[in-house]
């Protein structure tokens, strides 16, 4: 029994800011097994990517990440553009890899299961019926409401979300995609209409304007945790997860959680790419906050 699996594509990453273009890995799978790799937690990777890239794969067993692979033909191949303002990003989409296949999941049981899509058709309604009741499902939404016209990823509507939200106990979403999943622009109203199609837990985060979640009715505020220089905002959303998993699977209270997923995620945009800290880091960092 796992404490945490996450499933998600390992992408291939080009990163465009104002200082720089790097080539790395990435995706939903990439930040947030990082996000887990030094904390003491019993985690599992499932992914799918192309033998091309394999290498990734090698690169994280080899930081001690247990992982499961599952074949595809390509990897998913994302362009990231970052502006002055690190909260703001343009995507494209030059490659798509296959979907997950519930097949794949016979022989695993976690007591949380985290969903990290990329594109609208990475895990089908029927996928994540097959691992409801397995134990918890957690989903970051962004990529159901992801839509690729001409290699460019648009806002869209997700079709299947009211027959799958059901059987999600945690979603995560930011202020955007909150807006483009329900059609509320108020952060409650939306929130309400979550809860009216059977989300049990709701985080939305708002880049370094902090976050809430939203628990039986009850609302907690998250204030952003920032370092002296943000360097690369890339997997913040995905680490902020795997902190606030990471606590929750631990017993500790939404309040908590959120603010050391916070923290983390902040931490992690001081440097360029994932998560290397230790939890240690994160305490430190936290207690160095001002307020």
């Amino acid at each position: 029994m796992y404490d945490i699996c996450c499933i998600g594509h390992i992408t291939s990453d080009k990163v465009v800011n104002t200082q720089t273009t790097l080539y790395m890995p990435g995706g939903t799978a990439f930040y947030f097994s990082y996000g887990l790799n030094k904390l003491d937690v019993k985690y599992l990777l499932v992914t799918a990517l192309a033998e091309t890239e394999m290498h990734y794969v090698n690169d994280l067993r080899d930081k001690g990440i247990e992982i499961k692979v599952q074949p595809s033909a390509h990897t998913v191949y994302f362009e990231n553009i970052y502006g002055e303002n690190q909260d703001e990003r343009t995507q494209n989409v030059l490659q798509v890899a296959d979907p997950f296949k519930s097949e794949q999941l016979q022989s695993v049981n976690a007591k949380i299961f985290h969903l990290g899509p990329l594109l609208a058709n990475d895990f089908s309604a029927e996928f994540v019926k097959s691992i409801a009741g397995k134990g918890l499902i957690s989903l970051d939404v962004q990529g159901y409401l992801r839509k690729v016209e001409n290699q460019k990823v648009y806002a869209t509507d997700w079709s299947a979300k009211k027959e799958i939200l059901p059987y999600i106990d945690i979603l995560k979403a930011d202020v955007a995609e909150l807006r483009a999943l329900t059609g509320c622009e108020d952060i409650n109203d939306g929130v309400k209409q979550l809860t009216d199609w059977g989300v049990k837990e709701i985080v939305i985060t708002n880049g370094s304007h902090g976050s809430w979640i939203y628990s039986d009715g009850n609302s907690y505020t998250i204030p952003a945790y920032s370092p002296k220089v943000i360097v690369d905002a890339t997997g913040c959303g995905d680490t902020y997860m795997a902190g606030y998993l990471y606590k929750r699977v631990n017993g500790f209270d939404i309040q908590q959680s959120g603010e050391f997923a916070a923290a983390i995620s902040g931490l992690k945009t001081a440097a360029t790419g994932a998560f290397t800290g230790t939890e240690e880091d994160v305490i430190r960092f936290m207690r160095n906050q001002d307020f």
